[in-house]
């Protein structure tokens, strides 16, 4: 079964809107996981608007199944703290300093100098690393020069494409799927999955190993709480 990995940047969010430590991230994390979650995601950014350095080392602390660890590697302070908390899973993604959220994947060609050099620094420490890429082909095989362990597709077009032809939405990542299978790639995915349209993206998806869920997630878990919530999104992966 695909595995569940938790984004847990939004609920940081809420902490950090009235300062103090509520709510607990790390309490909330180590819920998820009792919960049946299978791995916390988190996205540190050079502003910590949402997670905090601090808080990277506190859960790696105390998270018991995976500890996913986005963020762009190109900001030299994400990359003394990856190397020192050591996650299981280091995820590269290309954002700018000020960006309000991930949208786009790494041109894995022309950063492929880059991104090997990079990839080789985490996998000697023993992190297994993942790509943020779009969903096309030639980016996944620039992705396979690398490297890296996995990929990870980035999922905004398909999930906005979805109610209006869902068959034509998942048609690029079937592919995009089918090659990373083909160049022996880990397969990730993530950005906008939500309960409406992630059991049809898991069905048809070949050889995908976790999603990340954040925003969908904490949004869902206002109204239903973590432990249902956490049931429900692992009921559209079964």
């Amino acid at each position: 079964m695909t595995r569940l990995s938790v984004n847990i940047n939004k609920v940081a969010t809420i902490r950090n809107a009235r300062g103090g430590n509520m709510p607990d991230l790390v309490q909330v994390a180590k819920d998820i996981e009792a919960f049946g979650a299978n791995g916390i995601t988190v996205h540190p950014r050079p502003d910590e608007r949402h997670i905090r350095y601090d808080d990277v080392w506190e859960l790696r602390a105390v998270v018991k199944t995976e500890l996913n660890v986005e963020g762009n590697p190109k900001e030299d302070r994400f990359v003394d703290l990856v190397s020192e908390v050591l996650p299981d899973q280091v995820t590269l993604v290309p954002d700018s300093q000020n960006q309000l959220t991930s949208n786009h994947g790494w041109d894995t060609v022309k950063n492929q100098g880059y991104l090997t050099e990079i990839i080789a620094k985490f996998r000697n420490l023993g992190i297994r690393t993942s790509i943020f890429v779009d969903a096309d082909l030639d980016m996944i095989e620039g992705a396979a020069t690398t490297g890296t362990d996995r990929i990870e597709l980035y999922t905004e077009e398909y999930a906005s494409g979805f109610e209006k032809n869902r068959l034509a939405a998942i048609e690029p990542y079937v592919a995009a799927s089918k090659k990373a299978m083909e160049l022996k790639l880990g397969l990730n995915a993530g950005h906008d999955l939500n309960r409406t349209n992630l059991r049809f993206f898991a069905e048809n998806i070949v050889g995908l190993s976790e999603v990340s869920i954040g925003h969908a997630f904490v949004s869902d878990a206002l109204y239903y709480g973590f432990e249902n919530t956490v049931g429900l999104y692992l009921r559209e992966l079964r």
